[in-house]
């Protein structure tokens, strides 16, 4: 699964990153269902009561814990200007219209601008996929504001993505077991409990939220993209997708080309292998960026893994040997301990962007002190896994499953897993066994996957602007070439960014910033192969 785990405090990408703890390899006990065919009636021709639908906006409701309760969302813009949220109806499935709907939660903040300066609405997906839009565009809010000069800003959150009818697993309190298990096992016995526990979450999902479980493909989202765009009167779609939500636009651009308006691609997935290949090249991410952070980190002498950098990896590999077998006691209300897989997802979610690896020190430096305390990278952890403050869980987790099995019709199993653990370890000791186990995902999902990878072709599309992070761990910096190679060189325009994270719009860097408001602003590109450092 190669898609990005952006972060927001509500962002995130990626199934192979997250999947060592979704899905399973014991085989369904009846025939799966088929995820709904991507052939469908066009937008166009949907009956009016979707089309020509008014949308109530109003002021917006508190973030619920599906969607991540940060008790800060929504924010005002600097000029002091509301959020308003509305509810959009949609086929549940679009070869029939006339059958179920589903109810799609959205949020914007409008331009004052008319006439000639107004462009239209901009629609942000921020990737997972899982990530609600509608509690991350206002966090994230400040960072765009210099774009309301043309366009409203506008977000949503994805059919089964918090209260888009968010998909639901486990409750909360399975959750936090089900979260600290053992990320990688490593001998039968071991096998045979992560495969159960891996078990239980599928038909937990199935239990749940099984009949919407077939209708949630990104095919099945690009539709809604477009279905929101001829709602809010816009004649091309003008879109900003940020990791899965390049996918995301991707198949937007394959469906209806000629509706792309300006589209910008930030950390940018790459379309075109399999499951294992995005897997291992997020492994091979992680490891650069965690070189990266151990060559800084030793630079100073507080530094808690010590000044040489390979002494420093063994270092860490060790302490996360030690939580597996000795979990560290942390100041958590709910007395829970920092496990191995509680501990590895923290050091993953630091990694996403250098403004996290001061809290990953401080979380190392407690961890390896002479009384251990594991609770910062507790926290990291719990970002990772879309853990709310009050001990709820977000839907994050669950619809990046639902979603990436939807979607991918590869179903591994643990001789796979066996075959390609040695190909891992090697691209990286500390992330490679548990991505590697995390190939199983899918392989018990009570629905059976579209396609082997989106198909993003776009030939006579707009120009489409793809920035690409040559540090990015999530969605390494050749998956921008791959899904320029697939969309096609008269669509694809390459933007690089010389640097550390997930994500360059939001880094600070502002060769990336001015380019990308340019463009989406007045239209004019950067050359092809333009790098910022």
């Amino acid at each position: 699964m190669t898609r990005g785990h952006l972060l927001v405090p509500a962002l995130l990408t990626t199934g192979a990153l997250v999947g060592g703890c979704t899905g399973a390899s014991a085989e369904p006990e009846r025939p799966a269902p088929a995820a709904a065919p991507a052939a469908a009636t066009d937008t166009d021709d949907l009956p009016d009561r979707f089309t020509e639908q008014e949308l109530n906006w109003a002021d917006c409701p508190a973030p619920d814990s599906a969607q991540g309760d940060d008790g800060t969302s929504p924010t005002p813009l600097p000029d002091g200007a509301d959020w308003e949220c509305a509810t959009l109806t949609a086929p549940l499935d679009y070869t029939d219209p006339d059958g179920e709907t589903i109810d799609l939660a959205m949020v914007r903040a409008r331009s004052e601008a008319s006439g000639e300066d107004r462009i239209g609405s901009l629609l942000f997906n921020f990737g997972g996929p899982g990530g609600s839009g509608v509690v991350t565009l206002p966090a994230f809010g400040q960072d765009y504001a210099d774009l309301r000069e043309s366009y409203d800003l506008v977000s949503f959150d994805p059919r089964g993505v918090g209260a888009s009818e968010g998909v639901r697993c486990l409750d909360d309190e399975q959750l936090d077991e089900y979260f600290a298990g053992d990320p990688a096992p490593r001998d039968r016995d071991e096998e045979r409990a992560f495969l159960e526990r891996l078990s239980a979450f599928a038909e937990g999902c199935d239990e749940r939220s099984g009949a919407l479980l077939p209708h949630l493909t990104t095919t099945a989202t690009a539709r809604d993209l477009d279905l929101m765009r001829q709602v809010l009167g816009d004649a091309r779609l003008h879109y900003f997708g940020i990791s899965y939500g390049t996918e995301l636009g991707g198949v937007y651009a394959h469906l209806f080309p000629q509706r792309v308006g300006r589209a910008v691609f930030d950390a940018v997935v790459d379309p075109s292998g399999s499951s294992e290949e995005g897997a291992k090249g997020q492994a091979r991410g992680f490891q650069l960026a965690l070189d990266a952070y151990l060559e800084q980190c030793a630079e100073s002498e507080d530094c808690p893994l010590g000044q040489d950098p390979d002494e420093a990896e063994d270092r860490l590999t060790e302490l996360l040997s030690d939580l597996r077998a000795d979990p560290m006691p942390t100041r958590d209300p709910d007395d829970r301990p920092l496990t191995e897989a509680l501990a590895w997802g923290g050091i993953a979610q630091s990694l996403y962007s250098e403004d996290f690896w001061p809290y990953l020190t401080q979380g190392l430096d407690d961890a390896l002190a002479d009384v251990p305390d594991g609770t910062v990278l507790l926290a990291l952890g719990d970002a990772m896994n879309g853990r709310n403050p009050d001990g709820s869980y977000t839907s994050l987790q669950s619809a990046l499953t639902a979603i990436n099995c939807a979607d991918s019709n590869r179903r591994y199993d643990v001789d796979d897993v066996h075959d390609a653990l040695d190909d891992f370890e090697d691209a990286s000791e500390v992330f490679g066994p548990a991505m590697a186990w995390g190939l199983l995902t899918c392989s018990a999902w009570p629905v059976d996957g579209a396609a082997e990878h989106p198909d993003v072709s776009a030939d006579g599309a707009a120009p489409i602007l793809l920035i690409g992070t040559t540090g990015d761990p999530a969605t390494p910096y050749e998956g921008t070439e791959r899904m320029a190679d697939a969309l096609g060189d008269d669509v694809a325009v390459r933007l690089t960014y010389e640097g550390e994270g997930h994500g360059a719009y939001n880094s600070g860097d502002s060769c990336v910033r001015d380019a990308t408001n340019t463009y989406l602003l007045t239209g004019e590109l950067p050359e092809d192969g333009t790098t910022c450092d």
